[in-house]
């Protein structure tokens, strides 16, 4: 024949064909939004270099976390901005910390949200590094301690999960045996396991105040370079008794999220991080890109790579975008 016979471009002709035979669906129920809790009364504080996005009171967290609720996004994830900084991150622990309060607000609203805490000392420290320094580095061993009871505060505080982001090797050994010990152990834990030591991360330093006052953090988190790495800190963290693990970043990692499913029968999460967000809202602010088209393509693209779980502070937005 002069002309095939297939003619791929049947199905794309009409929205109607293209709804019906589309692959990935995207929807709200995988969305999780970040928010940074202050301290404070009525504050609502904007990051410059995300816009939108805001540090906020423990008050002004749980008014945000209604209008979450009303567009169908069905969890947050707790940053914290502490009153106080430490070498080791103490206040963290405290069962009257910003998140802390926050977690037992919106547990008193009766909100039906997944709450979600970070657990890291990177918001805590003076220093803002991921754990306690020891002749002048990050001591993996000595931090583990304070994770696991920073944890522990917030499973107290009413928290649905917990999600260590530190990358301290035998952090979720720590967490899950100081839960289980504490009559938590129907906690789940959820992994940041394969956090890459990313320049997409910079917006964040902003909103959670956690730069690093010296050096970086490539001892600690994982290199760009490597994939095959991922697997076996995924592994790791699944053997120490995480439930779900994390890809972070997403967009220049999706080929991880797609190894980390292919390899491992447990929900994988993305975090589609601060850097890719303000990229996309200064391009739009420009008139560079479409901002819907440009969102709702990298957060089908975060899930067709085969995230269950993306955590995005486009959620609201998507969630507009995807109403009926």
């Amino acid at each position: 024949m002069s002309f095939p016979t297939h003619r791929p471009r049947r199905l794309r002709r009409t929205e109607a064909l293209r709804n019906l035979v589309r692959e990935t669906r995207l929807t709200t129920a995988g969305l999780i939004y970040p928010m940074f809790v202050c301290p404070g009364t009525n504050v609502r504080q904007e990051v410059s270099s995300m816009p939108g996005i805001a540090q906020q009171s423990v008050d002004q967290i749980v008014e945000e976390c209604r209008e979450v609720e009303s567009l169908g996004i069905p969890g947050v994830i707790l940053f914290g901005l502490p009153e106080s900084k430490d070498a080791t991150g103490a206040s963290s622990t405290s069962p009257h910390g910003v998140v802390q309060r926050a977690v037992e607000s919106i547990r008193k609203a009766n909100l039906n949200l997944v709450v979600i805490t970070d657990v890291c000392l990177c918001e805590y420290t003076d220093h803002g590094h991921c754990g306690v320094i020891e002749n002048g580095e990050v001591a993996n061993d000595a931090t583990l301690g304070i994770l696991a009871n920073q944890a522990l505060s917030h499973a107290r505080a009413g928290a649905d999960i917990v999600a260590p982001s530190d990358m301290m090797d035998g952090r979720v050994a720590a967490i899950r045996g100081k839960l289980d010990d504490h009559k938590f152990e129907n906690l789940p834990i959820l992994a940041y396991a394969a956090k890459y030591s990313s320049a997409f991360y910079g917006p964040f330093r902003e909103a959670a105040q956690s730069t690093p006052q010296f050096g970086d953090r490539r001892s600690y988190q994982m290199d760009p370079a490597n994939a095959r790495e991922a697997l076996k800190e995924v592994a790791l963290d699944l053997e120490e008794g995480a439930d779900m693990v994390m890809v972070k970043p997403a967009l220049a990692y999706l080929d991880i999220i797609r190894r980390v499913r292919d390899a491992f029968d447990v929900p994988v999460g993305a975090y589609n991080v601060s850097g890719e967000y303000s990229m996309v809202k200064a391009a739009a602010a420009n008139g560079w890109l479409d901002e819907r088209r440009t969102v709702l393509e990298i957060v089908t693209g975060i899930q067709r790579a085969g995230a269950d779980i993306i955590l995005t502070y486009h959620a609201k937005d998507v969630a507009r975008w995807l109403a009926p």
